[in-house]
C-alpha cells in the first residue's frame, strides 16, 4: 500500500521469493556445472571457461568426499540451521551462490564461506547534532529511522558496511533538508519533512538491497532563535495596539480640551489603558521621568522571598530596548538571601542574558505574555540555558 508520502513499500511477506536451500551434493554443485543466470548479483558475471568449471567441480567433489569420510565429526561444522527470518549468503571458491535458507544448509569444508543476513525490520537513531536553519536559527535535531533488507545478495555485494553507509546517508539527507528550511517550517512540518527524507534515502539505499520504512524527526532543542528575521506581530496584537492608540488619543484630547460630558467613561478608559494596572505595578508606580521598565522591575522587590530563591536559584540580566532605541540593563538575582532586583549589570556573571523590548517586558510581568510563547515568536532573545529562562514562570506566579 502507498504511505502518506506516496512511496510504495515492498511487501513484508516477500521472503519466500528466494530459492530454498538444497541439501546434498547435487544442490551444492548447482551454479558450477550449470551456471546460474546473472540476475542474482548486482551485475552480470563473466562466463567461466571449461577448465575453470572442471577445477571448480573437482575441488567441490573432493570437499564433499572429505565431508563423507569424516561425517560424524564434520557434520557439526558443515550443517547450519537458518531461521525463517534469515538468509545465508554462501561463497564457494569465491563465487556467490543463491541465498540459502530457511532450514538446514550444507557447507563444504575449506571451500565454502558464508554470511548471515537478517531480514527483519531494524531501527537506528541519528544522534542529535547542531544545525543552522535557513533563517539563522541553531537547533539540535536528530532522527529515528526504521529499515529492512529486501535483497540479501545486494546487501552483501553492493556495499561493505551496510549499517554505517545507511547512517551516513540518513545524516547527510537530514542535514541538506533542514538547511533549506526556516525554523518555523521545521517545527510545524516534521511529518512532511520525514516523508521527503524517506524518499531521498530510499533512492540511494534501494541499490544496496535495503529499504527504509519510516523516518521521524526529533527536534531536541532550539539553541539560538532566528537572528535575521524580526518577530512579526500577530493580527490580534496589531489590532489591540491600534485600539489602545486611538483610545489613548481620545483620552488625551478629553483631558487637555473641554471636559467630557461622560466622565465615568473617561475614568474607565484610563483604567484600561494605564500600564501600571498589572500586579507588578500596583506596589510602585514609575514616575514620568523614570523608565517604565525600571519601575516594573523595582516593583518586583516586595514579591521576592527565600522560597522563590530556593525554587529558581539563578541570576538574570535583562537588556531592555527602550522606545527611543537605546538599551538599558537590569538584573534579577535569585541566588542568595531573598533576592535582589535593580538597575545595571549584576555583581557576578549572570546565568542567562535576556533581550527584549520594554513593551514585551511589561506584557511579561503583567502575565499577558508567557516566556515560552515570547521565545518561540522571537520577541524574547536568550543567551544561555533555555531551561533557566523557563523558571521565570515561578516569578510570574508569585505576582498573583
Amino acid at each position: 500500500m502507498f504511505g502518506r508520502s506516496g512511496y510504495r513499500a515492498l511487501p513484508l511477506g516477500d521472503f519466500d521469493r528466494f530459492q530454498q536451500s538444497s541439501f546434498g551434493f547435487v544442490g551444492s554443485q548447482k551454479g558450477c556445472l550449470s551456471p546460474e543466470p546473472s540476475g542474482v548479483g548486482p551485475g552480470p558475471d563473466a562466463p567461466e571457461s571449461w577448465s575453470s568449471c572442471l577445477c571448480h567441480g573437482l575441488i567441490s567433489f573432493l570437499g564433499f568426499l572429505l565431508l563423507l569420510l569424516t561425517f560424524p565429526i564434520s557434520g557439526w561444522f558443515a550443517l547450519k540451521v537458518v531461521p525463517t527470518y534469515e538468509r545465508m549468503i554462501v561463497f564457494r571458491l569465491g563465487r556467490i551462490r543463491t541465498p540459502q535458507g530457511p532450514g538446514m544448509v550444507l557447507l563444504l569444508p575449506f571451500i565454502d564461506s558464508f554470511q548471515r543476513v537478517d531480514l527483519r525490520t531494524r531501527a537506528f537513531n541519528v544522534p542529535p547534532c547542531k544545525l543552522a536553519s535557513k533563517d539563522g536559527a541553531v537547533l539540535s535535531v536528530g532522527a529515528d529511522v526504521q529499515f529492512r533488507i529486501w535483497d540479501p545478495v545486494l546487501s552483501v555485494m553492493a556495499v561493505k558496511d551496510l549499517n554505517t553507509a545507511t547512517r551516513m546517508t540518513a545524516h547527510n539527507a537530514m542535514t541538506k533538508a533542514l538547511l533549506r528550511r526556516p525554523l518555523q517550517e521545521i517545527q510545524m512540518e516534521k511529518l512532511k519533512i520525514g516523508d521527503q527524507l524517506l524518499l531521498e534515502i530510499n533512492d540511494v539505499t534501494r541499490a544496496w538491497g535495503l529499504e527504509v520504512d519510516r523516518v521521524e524527526l526529533a527536534v531536541e532543542a532550539v539553541l539560538q532563535p532566528p537572528q535575521d528575521s524580526p518577530a512579526v506581530p500577530s493580527l490580534d496584537s496589531t489590532l489591540q495596539q491600534l485600539a489602545l492608540h486611538l483610545l489613548g488619543g481620545s483620552m488625551n484630547s478629553a483631558v487637555g480640551g473641554a471636559p467630557s460630558s461622560r466622565p465615568v467613561d473617561t475614568l474607565e478608559m484610563i483604567s484600561e489603558v494605564e500600564p501600571p494596572a498589572c500586579h507588578a505595578g500596583a506596589g510602585a508606580e514609575p514616575s514620568p521621568k523614570q523608565p517604565v521598565a525600571e519601575g516594573l522591575l523595582t516593583a518586583l522587590q516586595p514579591f521576592l522571598s527565600e522560597a522563590l530563591v530556593s525554587q529558581v536559584g539563578a541570576c538574570y540580566q535583562f537588556n531592555v530596548i527602550l522606545p527611543s532605541g537605546t538599551q538599558s540593563i537590569y538584573f534579577l538575582d535569585l541566588t542568595a538571601g531573598q533576592g535582589r532586583v535593580g538597575h545595571g549589570a549584576p555583581d557576578g556573571i549572570p546565568d542567562v542574558v535576556v533581550e527584549m523590548t520594554e513593551a514585551d517586558l511589561q506584557a511579561l510581568l503583567c502575565r499577558e505574555l508567557r516566556p515560552l510563547g515570547a521565545y518561540m515568536s522571537g520577541r524574547l532573545k536568550v543567551k544561555g540555558d533555555l531551561a533557566v529562562v523557563m523558571k521565570l514562570e515561578a516569578v510570574l506566579r508569585a505576582l498573583k
